[in-house]
């Protein structure tokens, strides 16, 4: 449904209603599309810790011998 600015300032209350309970409104200005009205999702809390268990690495990731520091500081850094 479009329905233009100053019909939906008349009747928001009624258009709020429609829209909430899952009908498209779309509110134009002169005929031309510019919102959609959509019913307001709650946001729910970030849950913590959902991949726990799910990513595996090796022990030795995080270490790094003496030929890896001399080819990281050996290295240009321009062509």
């Amino acid at each position: 449904m479009i329905i233009n600015i100053a019909e939906a300032k008349a009747h928001l209350s009624h258009i709020i209603e429609r829209a909430y309970n899952g009908e498209k409104i779309t509110i134009a200005k002169n005929n031309l599309p510019l919102v959609d009205l959509i019913p307001h999702q709650q946001t729910t809390k970030r849950q913590l810790g959902i991949a726990k268990g799910l990513i595996h690495y090796h022990d030795d990731i995080f270490t790094t011998d003496q030929e890896e520091i001399e080819a990281f500081y050996d290295s240009k850094l321009e062509p």
